[in-house]
């Protein structure tokens, strides 16, 4: 098991032509790219608008070398932590974990006199450079020259950890979970709503995510790469992190650090995570995955999927690793009207478990038993939140067995959670953080506090009537052979009729046509070492792809072939496709 192939890619890398003398390394490059621009200018105006999470002491540094007339730093121009903070606690709850959408644009955090004022001074220099940088730069002057600089999401939440706060915030003590329940609520949403704007207008793009170590792009650079990437297949950059349930798989298969304790999951199909690595003929340039999204909603999604869900990336496929490790949470996620009352979601997370391996022992928990009192099981989940008793799941909760390539289909309001010893492909809708956790098997967290449960907003979610007998019959391997032919199998795995994602299982030992049907699709080779994908009117360069790896077809690909390729040649191999129901 744990030495299959062992060829899993985690630094998948877009190769961009064309766009050489528009790439810089390093900000001796940049700044000199930079003063040639304001060369022939009697007074130049130069705006670094930032991501919140940019090392802007690092940003002053490097460009105050340009030895500007006039420094502003538009967090000085923004309103007070405690004004900030006035305003975020209408989406930020005492809760840990869950806070409420936010429809904030970025400047709604700026005070409008302070803007005038600043823009005063910068209208009272004659010549001479004038540096404005920060997060919102942009909102404060229109620049001769505009830099965004981005950063991916998860570098941000790394700089969380090591004791980075967010924005204004002065929390750089306070937890992982708070630090990152205020970025996804309040900060990241307003924060890319302001990005979209400045994409528009920028120059050039500034690629922060190793310290001291910048990339930039032109925006003809950035948008000829987006274009690109949005008309053929790619991936995403994963990421990998432990967990008090991590297990074994994924660091032998994926190539991870052996000295590391375990890896619980990746996300390795989440754009609105991860990361796409985009190489300008040597100089390697990371950017969120998100940006591709927000740029190229229709190419990507698809014209009937964007209208659904605007610029958003709806499915998610991600790793969930206990092999050698840990149950996860007991836990439930919110019903569609529920996640719209209480979190200013549209859309919940339903979602599936796909068995990509495990061993003999290997489970799935998955709905309730027959027979079980709704007021027994509450009282005895609050028992065991409170420390009294162990919760006894044996008597409440299914357990079934789990085989390599099992699917379980896990609509919300379903009670559920992976067992030990297996290794799922997560196939869900993507607000992935809305997890309410019933019980978590007594332990604590790699952090030493206690796990949060959300037994109030559980038990409000738990839909008592998928017992036993009904999930058997609609949750369990619900798997139709739609074709069977020489060479090729088709299937149809799920998901349930609550859930507005499709899946397709193909296996092949030969080529198979392909149609996006107007929506983008998302799959993993799920058996079998390598396979080709290939446009059969050649609108896009050839796609290899290795076993476990997930990998997108944007939706404006229309149809392309997969084919078992290198030492699978020959051999019957898997992929899972999954896309949105028409």
């Amino acid at each position: 098991m744990f030495n299959k192939y062992n060829n899993y890619d985690k630094y998948p890398t877009k190769h961009i032509k064309g766009y050489k003398d528009q790439s810089f390394k390093g900000y001796e490059n940049i700044l000199e790219e930079v003063k040639l621009k304001c060369r022939n200018n009697k007074k130049s105006v130069v705006v670094i608008d930032c991501y919140m999470g940019v090392d802007l002491e690092e940003i002053h540094n490097a460009f105050s070398k340009l030895n500007p007339i006039l420094t502003i730093k538009s967090d000085d121009i923004s309103m007070s932590s405690e004004e900030i903070d006035n305003i975020a606690k209408d989406f930020l709850t005492d809760d840990r974990v869950f806070g409420i959408m936010n429809t904030k644009v970025l400047s709604d955090f700026f005070k409008e006199e302070n803007i005038e004022k600043a823009k005063l001074e910068i209208e009272n220099i004659n010549s001479g450079i004038v540096l404005v940088y920060g997060v919102g730069a942009s909102l404060i002057y229109d620049g001769d020259i505009t830099l965004f600089a981005d950063l991916a999401r998860w570098e941000i939440q790394t700089r969380y950890r090591m004791g980075m706060g967010n924005w204004k915030a002065n929390n750089g003590s306070e937890d992982i979970l708070r630090k990152y329940k205020r970025g996804f609520f309040l900060e990241w949403r307003a924060m890319d709503r302001h990005k979209k704007c400045v994409f528009k207008k920028m120059d050039y793009l500034l690629d922060t995510n190793k310290k001291d170590d910048p990339k930039m792009i032109t925006k003809d650079a950035f948008k000829g790469a987006l274009e690109k990437i949005s008309k053929e297949p790619f991936r995403v950059v994963p990421y990998f992190d432990p967990g008090v349930w991590g297990g074994q798989w994924m660091k032998s298969v994926c190539g991870l650090d052996k000295e590391k304790e375990n890896f619980a999951w990746s996300f390795d199909g989440v754009p609105e995570e991860n990361s796409l690595y985009l190489d300008f003929e040597g100089i390697n340039v990371e950017i969120p995955a998100i940006d591709l999204v927000l740029t190229k909603p229709r190419n990507l999604l698809g014209d009937k999927v964007h209208a659904r869900f605007g610029a958003e990336f709806p499915i998610r496929f991600d790793f969930l690793d206990t092999i050698g490790g840990q149950n996860l949470s007991l836990q439930v996620h919110p019903l569609t009207e529920y996640i719209q009352e209480k979190f200013g979601m549209h859309y919940t997370q339903d979602e599936s478990y796909y068995i990509l391996d495990g061993l003999d022992d290997g489970v799935v928990y998955l709905g309730l038993k027959e027979g079980i009192e709704k007021e027994d099981m509450i009282c005895d989940l609050r028992k065991a939140e409170s420390g009294e008793i162990t919760f006894p799941d044996e008597k409440y909760i299914n357990k079934f067995k789990a085989k390599k390539h099992d699917h379980f289909l896990i609509p919300a309001g379903t009670v559920h959670c992976s067992g030990k010893n297996t290794m799922i492909l997560e196939i869900s809708s993507t607000p992935y953080i809305f997890t309410f956790k019933l019980w978590d098997w007594d332990r604590v967290g790699l952090d030493g506090l206690p796990r949060p449960i959300h037994l109030n907003h559980g038990e409000k979610n738990i839909q008592w009537d998928r017992t036993t007998k009904w999930v058997e019959e609609n949750l369990v391997n619900d798997i139709t052979v739609l074709q069977d032919i020489e060479g090729l199998k088709e299937e149809k795995t799920g998901l349930h009729e609550r859930e507005f994602i499709e899946t397709r299982r193909h296996w092949f030992s030969k080529e198979v046509k392909h149609k996006t049907h107007g929506s983008v699709n998302m799959l993993n080779l799920v058996e079998g070492e390598e396979a080709i994908v290939k446009s059969p009117t050649n609108k896009f360069e050839e796609f290899v792809v290795h076993y476990a790896e997930t990998f997108i077809i944007p939706a404006c690909v229309d149809e392309y072939t997969i084919t078992p390729y290198g030492k699978s040649k020959g051999k019957e191999i898997a992929t899972l496709k999954a896309y949105v129901r028409g």
